[in-house]
């Protein structure tokens, strides 16, 4: 797929070619950095990071990796509060205006749906940074490139989706893009936060073996990734339901250790309890080189997106 112009709104219009393509971009940006090489690939280019819930590694990931490529940045961080939005200005005119600033606009958004909706009022690509409990394809092409980096593969390999997997967008998006590839899965949460019918039903309709279970310790003796998430506190309505399942999987040394040998551990972050920090100093912990290869692969996206 040429990604030129094109907004990035779901995983799933990755094929495995396209993102064994973009793997492809994002070790030679990696290499070339490592050489100390100043790119200039996108030099005169200006990207809009637009966030109307809050972000760490996405939006500096994002703003890094253009700035890196030579390109400038333009941000709204709090868009709720620090913009027009306040005063009640509607998503369709927001990136109306900006489209006269900005190449290219990443956004996050808390309702599901609103970077279609944003894609379709805009002119310029919209590069979906998380629609509330919708997608968040670009996180899922990391969390892919990581585990080939530290698996060397992803076909043969069994994967294990742990915790709020009802609100997870980074999940939805990751079933979506392994899906492009030769895996089992396991689908691990209490029945309050199960993954939701639509994404089962997408994997099942694709051939693919899919386990359901709120075993996290047996599910640990089989899987070669496992992939956990936090319960997220700002999608419960009722603050008793949160407390109750917050802890409801904690993942630590001693479950690790009785795992199956050289599980991958892995996490979209920000962590709450759901991995205790003695996991951090495991070989195999991976999440903190997940956050450092957003940079490479949202290189390789905007590269694609905005090159000449």
């Amino acid at each position: 797929m040429d990604l030129k112009g094109k907004d990035i709104l779901t995983a799933a219009q990755f094929s495995r070619e396209d993102i064994e393509h973009l793997f492809a971009i994002a070790d030679d940006f990696s290499a070339r950095l490592q050489k100390g090489e100043r790119l200039r690939r996108l030099d005169g280019k200006l990207l809009a990071t637009v966030f109307y819930e809050p972000s760490t590694r996405t939006r500096l990931s994002f703003e890094s990796a253009m700035q890196r490529l030579g390109g400038g940045v333009v941000s709204v961080a709090e868009a709720k509060t620090a913009s027009s939005v306040a005063k009640g200005e509607t998503l369709a005119d927001t990136v109306r205006t900006i489209e006269n600033y900005a190449d290219a606009i990443v956004l996050r958004h808390s309702e599901v749906g609103a970077a279609q909706a944003a894609a379709d009022a805009a002119s310029v690509p919209i590069l979906n940074a998380g629609d509330g409990a919708g997608e968040h394809p670009t996180q899922a092409l990391l969390d892919l490139y990581t585990i080939r980096a530290q698996k060397g593969r992803i076909d043969g390999l069994r994967v294990a989706l742990v915790g709020d997997l009802k609100n997870g967008r980074t999940v939805h998006s990751l079933a979506r893009a392994l899906s492009q590839f030769k895996v089992d899965f396991s689908f691990v949460a209490p029945a309050a936060l199960a993954m939701p019918a639509e994404v089962s039903d997408y994997m099942r309709a694709r051939d693919f073996a899919v386990e359901e279970t709120n075993d996290l310790a047996r599910t640990l003796t089989k899987a070669d990734v496992v992939y956990m998430t936090r319960v997220q506190k700002e999608r419960f309505a009722d603050p008793k339901q949160y407390d109750k399942l917050k802890n409801f999987y904690i993942l630590n040394r001693d479950l690790v250790s009785r795992a199956k040998d050289n599980l991958l551990v892995m996490h979209p972050l920000p962590r709450v309890d759901e991995i205790t920090t003695d996991v951090d100093s495991l070989p195999n912990a991976a999440y903190f080189r997940q956050a450092r290869n957003g940079v490479f692969i949202r290189m390789a996206l905007l590269a694609e997106i905005l090159g000449g």
